[in-house]
């Protein structure tokens, strides 16, 4: 038996470089905030939490891309964050990375794809 899939949303609700959707997921026993974006075609999920200090990311709720559309912003530090690997190239992290998490596009449907 394959690990277990868990819907997340439609795929049309993952538009390329906008806005992205918000989901939780269970972590080290406890509920954590997540949100999926599409980037380059594909989508790409991780933890919405700052790899420089414990905040969220967006803005507004699922506002996560800069104004360019090409990469993640931390609302309250300006760390920017390349979308399809979670890697800070500016800001207080830089060099760190954001949580990723697994998720797959199947049937026009994201799934988080858990272990």
């Amino acid at each position: 038996m394959g690990p277990a899939k868990r819907l997340i949303c439609d795929g049309v609700q993952v538009e390329e470089g906008r806005k992205g959707v918000r989901f939780t997921v269970q972590r080290h026993g406890e509920t954590q905030p997540a949100f999926v974006i599409r980037y380059d075609g594909a989508v790409h999920a991780y933890v919405n939490q700052c790899a420089h200090v414990p905040v969220e990311l967006d803005w507004m709720e699922g506002e996560f891309f800069d104004l360019t559309g090409l990469y993640l912003i931390c609302s309250t530090h300006g760390a920017t964050y390349l979308p399809d690997t979670g890697r800070c190239i500016a800001g207080p992290c830089s060099g760190r990375k954001l949580v990723r998490l697994q998720v797959e596009e199947c049937d026009g449907k994201v799934y988080l794809v858990e272990e």
